[in-house]
């Protein structure tokens, strides 16, 4: 079993920042990429940042105000957000892709975290 959890998002005012963390535990040999996506409502999820094997890509809304990090020997992905705009406002799920210590290969989901920008 393996599970995603991330932590630290909230409520802030345009321009502040927010850094969400995600950290990935159970029977796990090895990540691949990892990283976030984010849901606004009425809208589909989207990805945010993602990095693996060198390579990191990031979405264009979010290019020089976001910046993705990992320290792998945690498993934890972060995102650094700064300068927020209400258009930022979702749900952001942390995602993996894991192979697990039994063998399989697969995708893994966080439950997400809420992140509102508003004055």
């Amino acid at each position: 079993q393996v599970q995603l959890v991330e932590s630290g998002g909230g409520l802030v005012q345009p321009g502040e920042s927010l850094r969400l963390s995600c950290q990935a535990s159970g029977n796990i040999l090895d990540i691949g990429p990892m990283g976030w996506y984010r849901q606004a409502p009425g809208k589909q999820r989207e990805l945010v940042a993602i990095t693996g094997g060198g390579i990191t890509n990031n979405a264009d809304s979010v290019k020089g105000r976001f910046t993705i990090s990992r320290d792998n020997a945690k498993n934890t992905v972060y995102l650094q957000m700064n300068s927020l705009e209400p258009e930022d406002t979702a749900v952001y799920y942390c995602y993996a892709v894991v192979t697990s210590t039994w063998g399989s290969y697969r995708n893994y989901w966080g439950k997400g975290t809420q992140v509102t920008v508003s004055s």
